[in-house]
């Protein structure tokens, strides 16, 4: 584990590695002081042996209710995709008090922190995986891990000391790593769905391949 990185992979809640995101999750938090506006936790159990790796809190998402993939329309595709394959039960109604749980499975993003028009910058990437490489190594049961998007499998790939080349991104494509199998996807956003990059189909064979590979491991 870095030595810069917590013991439990959690940034605190002022965290001030990144300047830029400090200034705006401050300006955030002036404007809707109710909002969570801090760095997100990860949400699931640390004996999960699926760990989802997405890249940043969304403003009104994760950032207003401080939990992973809550309250934008990434959720709601992310969500029922989990229910339909076990690895969650309960309503999901976009809100962190609903009773939603996750079985298995575990959430994180390889920012924890909102950036303003949701694009991090390379540094901000590269100060924040401290906290990736955490997650993991608490993760002791990990056998499957699924990058959402290009930027959150190789902040992954790095976070291991891995090399890009050696593990290139590619929708339903899967990554065997000894006793982990990695799995890409593109980002279930809106913005990927609306254009067809990404349909529900595509993605939940993505988990069916995961549900597979988890149900093969034992």
């Amino acid at each position: 584990m870095a030595a810069t990185a917590s013991p439990s992979g959690k940034p605190g809640r002022d965290c001030p590695r990144c300047p830029r995101l400090v200034a705006f999750r401050q300006a955030w938090r002036e404007k809707e002081p109710n909002w969570f506006n801090a760095p997100v936790p990860s949400f699931g159990p640390i004996g999960a042996r699926l760990l989802i790796v997405g890249l940043a809190p969304g403003l009104r998402g994760a950032n207003r209710t401080g939990r992973p993939f809550t309250g934008d329309y990434a959720g709601d595709l992310l969500y029922a995709t989990l229910k339909e394959f076990g690895f969650a039960q309960g309503s999901y109604e976009a809100r962190p008090d609903d009773d939603l749980t996750l079985i298995d499975c575990r959430i994180t993003n390889a920012v924890r922190c909102v950036p303003p028009e949701n694009k991090p910058t390379p540094q901000e990437i590269k100060t924040c995986r401290d906290f990736l490489t955490a997650t993991v190594e608490e993760m002791t049961r990990l056998r499957a891990i699924v990058t959402l998007g290009r930027i959150a499998h190789e902040t992954f790939i790095a976070a291991q000391s891995l090399k890009r080349r050696d593990y290139p991104f590619s929708h339903g494509r899967a990554h065997p790593m000894g006793a982990l199998a990695l799995f890409n996807s593109y980002h279930c956003s809106r913005y990927n769905t609306n254009t067809g990059v990404l349909t529900p189909q595509m993605f939940h064979e993505v988990f069916a391949r995961i549900r597979k590979h988890l149900d093969a491991a034992g």
